[in-house]
């Protein structure tokens, strides 16, 4: 009876009309920023983080999960019309989705892109719900030792499952802790890092940061790139799939659905493994009797990796809701969020506040609801949007960004520190490293040290609390498994062959 009250109490809050409004409009915006080729989730989140300030707390978290929904499935029109994918989880519905355009059945691909998205999107929902009263339950066991090791655990993750080179990688998460040291020490109250500038006293503001990393940088790759796109010559008709269409999708869609609901959970990059391994499962599967191969228009290259691409970015709101540990770059401004709002991200936000946590759960099923009986009429006005030369909207995205950015703390400081850090991301991507692992060790580094500190001292300084605790201990040894993991030849070889996008 306790889940059923509670998801009432979910459909009472999300379907309120001032929630479904904001559901409405960030599942509109995100689709329409991220139809916009190479702005995918994670900058879309970064650059409409300020507006959602003045918002409540509830609708502000709706509207940044709707605008995290409609950059995805943006992402994918882009991938199907475009062949540039929006964001990373895209890159295998390039393969089959582009050709099936080419050869006439964009409206199919899409349409079974949509339709595999909200069946996962449904299961994933489902299983946040049944998943997340045991799992705050179990966090309530957490003590400052057990939370630092689950943080040690969750870098290692992200180190392990982050594309690219393995040592840039770990570089990208030292450097993350780093920046999250600078201002002042909460027990000592000691200036640290701050080159004498009073601006840094109080450490450098998320938003400004994610901004410049993920937005600004992202606009130079834009504009240095070849702007022009080959758009699908062909009028993009019959949105809905014929039922033979479905009929070859379900098992690669159920399939998806399962691995990405798994895969979504852990560190670094849910969407990213679940889209890739569903591809690769299912090009096993077909074997040498797909017809046609895989790579030349098949619909379940196109199904299963997108099926598993929702699911994989929704069950990814688990550990954040329950534990307050992000597991990917857009979980970490999702965080950022809540700090905006005087949320403490972790368990005790089903306690105290369990409007929003049921809420915010229940919309991700009204979000993907919307995106189906929005998106699919829409697809012409979405085709239209990709004619208009990037030249053009790029200034009025500054714009947008700076506006954003000021208006937080009404502060030029933040400004500077934005357009600091999209130089930064910008010379990043030229280097090859992945600007993700920075922002999770920028999160984590702080919560890391408090609790390191917090446990110590309950202790009197024995560091045996690490592994007095069963908890603690499973996680730390879990820590060590995946870095003996990743030092195995085998392991990085097929790593390296995994996170391959060409």
């Amino acid at each position: 009876m306790g889940l059923i009250s509670n998801l009432m109490l979910g459909f009472d809050t999300a379907l309120s009309l001032q929630n479904i409004l904001y559901c409405t409009i960030g599942v509109t915006i995100g689709t329409l920023i991220g139809v916009l080729p190479g702005m995918g989730p994670v900058a879309t989140v970064a650059m409409l983080l300020p507006a959602t300030y003045a918002l409540p707390p509830t609708s502000a978290l709706i509207m940044l999960a709707g605008i995290y929904y409609g950059a995805s499935y943006g992402g994918s029109t882009t991938a199907i019309l475009v062949n540039i994918p929006g964001e990373a989880s895209a890159v295998v519905t390039c393969l089959d989705g582009h050709m099936m355009a080419k050869r006439g059945r964009a409206g199919s691909a899409l349409g079974i892109a949509a339709l595999g998205s909200f069946f996962a999107g449904c299961v994933a929902t489902l299983l946040i719900a049944a998943f997340a009263p045991p799992l705050t339950e179990l966090a309530f066991q957490f003590g400052p030792a057990e939370y630092f090791s689950l943080m040690v655990l969750g870098l290692v993750s992200a180190t392990v499952l982050a594309t690219g080179s393995l040592l840039k990688a770990i570089c990208m998460v030292l450097l993350g802790l780093l920046l999250g040291l600078i201002g002042t020490d909460v027990n000592s109250g000691a200036f640290r890092f701050t080159f004498g500038l009073d601006e840094l006293q109080d450490g450098i503001d998320f938003v400004p940061l994610s901004m410049g990393l993920f937005g600004f940088a992202e606009i130079m790759r834009n504009l240095e790139g070849d702007m022009s796109r080959s758009l699908v010559p062909n009028k993009v008709k019959n949105i809905l799939p014929s039922w033979q269409e479905i009929k070859v999708s379900m098992g690669p869609i159920v399939r998806g659905t399962a691995l990405g609901s798994i895969l979504g959970v852990l560190p670094g990059g849910g969407a990213l493994l679940s889209s890739f391994a569903s591809y690769t499962a299912e090009k096993k599967l077909a074997g040498d009797k797909a017809d046609p191969p895989f790579g030349y228009g098949n619909i379940r290259g196109v199904a299963g990796p997108e099926s598993a691409n929702n699911a994989g970015a929704q069950t990814s709101f688990v550990p954040m809701l329950t534990l307050g540990i992000p597991s990917n770059a857009v979980m970490a401004l999702m965080i950022g969020a809540m700090m905006i709002h005087d949320i403490v991200p972790g368990p005790q936000v089903m306690q105290s506040d369990p409007g929003l946590f049921w809420g915010l759960i229940i919309s991700m099923w009204i979000g993907n609801l919307i995106l189906v009986v929005l998106n699919l009429p829409m697809i012409g006005v979405w085709v239209q949007l990709l004619r208009v030369p990037y030249r053009w909207l790029f200034p009025a995205i500054l714009v947008f960004c700076c506006i954003g950015v000021y208006s937080i703390n009404n502060n030029v400081w933040d400004v500077w520190i934005a357009i600091f850090f999209g130089f930064a991301g910008y010379v990043f991507g030229k280097l090859g490293c992945e600007t993700a692992p920075l922002v999770l060790g920028f999160i984590l580094g702080p919560m890391m040290e408090e609790n390191l500190r917090r446990a110590m001292l309950l202790s009197r300084g024995d560091p045996s609390v690490f592994v007095s605790s069963p908890i603690s201990c499973g996680l730390l040894i879990a820590a060590v498994l995946m870095v003996f993991l990743v030092a195995a030849p085998a392991f990085r070889k097929t790593r390296e062959v995994a996170f391959k996008e060409d």
